[in-house]
């Protein structure tokens, strides 16, 4: 499920790509007339997109003994991976604001730095430096905080769902008495039948095997 995993990351780490492009470091201040540098803001980065839904199936080989899936279709397209999607995506959008507020909040200092600070008298001039270096240290760890807590979410949901979907792979294998079920992008295979492609009917049975029960 390396794929899997792969894919979580990458939707959810936007928040790191971004903020990090976002860190804005303090100048010294401008000579007089010297126009101030402009700090680059933090962007946003957006989530990637979606894998498509498989193709409709061919029909399946009479006597095949093998298939394959595609996990990241399984992942994109099934009810627990969009769900998991939702929730990195939710964690990213709420990360990326708070880096976005500290960041605003650097530059307004740096602004002001750069604005005024030749004409600062040395103990506000350098009491600014100290709250901007304080400010940078704030961002950093905050960076490394949320990478920490998109990591964890990320690993957790991909726990989650390899543990839901296992079994519907397994059993899926043995109503068709196969003797394997390949991971299509993991196992270096570059041509194969497209009825062996099993990734609609995996998807079909894992949403039905999770669908919440009817309210009573």
């Amino acid at each position: 499920m390396k794929l899997l995993k792969k894919m979580l990351v990458m939707s959810a780490m936007g928040v790191l790509l971004a903020a990090t492009r976002g860190y804005a470091q303090a100048p010294a201040a401008p000579a007089p007339g010297q126009k101030p540098p402009a700090t680059p803001p933090a962007a946003v980065a957006p989530a990637p997109a979606p894998t498509p839904a498989p193709k409709p199936p061919a029909p399946f080989p009479e006597g095949a003994k093998f298939a394959f899936i595609d996990i990241q279709a399984v992942a994109s397209n099934s009810a627990e991976g969009k769900a998991a999607t939702a929730k990195l995506d939710e964690l990213r959008k709420k990360k990326n604001a708070e880096l976005l507020g500290k960041n605003n909040a650097l530059k307004a200092m740096q602004d002001k730095l750069n604005a005024g600070g030749s004409v600062m008298s040395d103990q506000a001039r350098g009491q600014l430096e100290k709250d901007i270096e304080k400010a940078q240290r704030d961002l950093q760890f905050a960076q490394q905080d949320a990478q920490t807590e998109v990591t964890d979410m990320t690993n957790q949901l991909q726990g989650d769902f390899q543990e839901k979907l296992n079994p519907v792979i397994e059993q899926l294998r043995t109503d068709k008495g196969l003797l394997m079920i390949f991971s299509i992008r993991d196992s270096g295979v570059v041509s194969a039948e497209p009825g062996l492609d099993l990734s609609l009917e995996v998807i079909k049975r894992f949403d039905a095997a999770n669908k919440p029960a009817p309210k009573k």
